[in-house]
């Protein structure tokens, strides 16, 4: 019979924990199992049902504790029984907190994923981020995050996997891109100099992505009569204060003509394909961070800050570079010694990058773990 699996997430939008679930999702699917999503939805949706995920659209991203401790348990519950779900699979905290307690009201198997590092400035956020590590087995996407968990919690050691988070190496395959997609794509963006490398640095734009940094190293390059063009690819999602500041900073480097804000993205394949070297220049430890990955899929080199699991994501100096976090003066150094690398030493590097994101990375690796995650789960229960 085929198992019915209840997947959780607060929305679908696009970030890296939402292209997870998206991935599991396919991974239900195509083993022949039924795969549910309670969701509040998003941008994705369509995506979603292509592959066969029934979307439960509700108020799964809510923090209002009426809502987490009664409504959503209550409908979790009633939903857990009509549809004889036999595993439920949460990826966020608030509704962690809810799905742990319809579970154990359900007797039914719970699996998480711990997709990010969540802070906890005192014991009130630490208790509310524990639910995550409350389940049954608890799925760590980096050794990283692993060993964060770990620590926070005091998480027993034999209950949590490591799962690194899985690309679609079909989708982000270089084989596929378009010349003409790419000149398109770049006439969109208002590149003008098609001679000059370009630099990508796809993010939201938020200040812990490292815009900033990378402005600066533009800066530092460009007194070196160095001069790339640089494209900030990502959303601002109402920071407008921030977007401007960007702006400013770019007028006032006189780098108007070689950092270009292009807004939101949603061919990530295609910008990695239409540029050179790609950028992650965050200030903030990351649990894993999909785009290095995506990066050497395309056959690029990345230039990540030395930060939580971009050192096992990159292989220093070999698939890629890191750099110290917050410098813009080690970002540029490497950015100009990228830009100097000579077709072998580019090749071998780039080739890695490839071997490591289909062989470590990829989606048909997640499939495979998770869905052993869930085997083993409902083993034991």
């Amino acid at each position: 019979m085929p198992r019915k699996i209840l997947q959780i997430i607060p929305e679908i939008a696009t970030g890296g924990a939402e292209r997870i679930v998206l991935e599991t999702a396919k991974a239900i699917t195509q083993s022949g199992d039924e795969c549910f999503v309670f969701t509040n939805g998003g941008r994705m949706e369509a995506t979603f049902k292509e592959i066969g995920a029934k979307l439960i659209i509700g108020d799964a991203k809510s923090k209002n504790p009426f809502k987490i401790l009664k409504s959503n348990v209550d409908f979790l519950i009633k939903f857990i029984k009509e549809k004889k779900i036999d595993l439920i699979h949460v990826h966020s905290r608030a509704p962690a907190i809810s799905a742990y307690i319809a579970a154990r009201k359900t007797k039914t198997p719970l699996v998480s994923t711990y997709h990010g590092i969540y802070p906890a400035k005192n014991a009130i956020k630490r208790y509310y981020n524990s639910f995550m590590a409350k389940a049954d087995l608890v799925i760590a996407n980096s050794n990283f995050t692993k060993k964060h968990l770990i620590a926070q919690h005091q998480t027993d050691n034999d209950k949590v996997r490591l799962v690194y988070c899985g690309i679609d190496t079909d989708i982000f395959n270089p084989n596929n891109i378009k010349i003409a997609d790419v000149e398109n794509l770049l006439n969109s963006w208002g590149i003008k100099d098609r001679n000059a490398k370009r630099i990508l640095l796809p993010a939201r734009l938020t200040s812990w992505k490292g815009q900033k940094i990378l402005i600066e190293a533009a800066k530092v390059l460009a007194a070196k009569n160095i001069k790339p063009q640089y494209i900030l690819a990502g959303d601002a999602q109402g920071r407008i204060e921030y977007e401007n500041e960007l702006k400013q900073l770019i007028s006032a480097a006189k780098l108007d003509e070689n950092i270009h804000l292009v807004g939101h993205c949603s061919n990530i394949p295609l910008a990695m394909a239409a540029c050179d070297i790609i950028v992650t220049p965050s200030t903030k430890e990351e649990a894993f961070g999909l785009t290095a990955v995506e990066a050497q899929a395309m056959g690029k080199i990345i230039i990540a800050s030395r930060l939580g699991a971009s050192v096992e994501t990159v292989d220093d100096g070999k698939s890629g570079f890191l750099f110290t976090p917050k410098s813009a003066d080690d970002l540029a150094s490497k950015i100009e010694n990228t830009l100097k690398l000579d077709d072998k030493a580019q090749n071998k590097m780039t080739n890695l990058g490839i071997w490591r994101a289909n062989n470590i990375f990829s989606a048909k690796v997640l499939h495979q773990e998770t869905l052993k995650v869930y085997d083993e789960a409902l083993k034991t229960n």
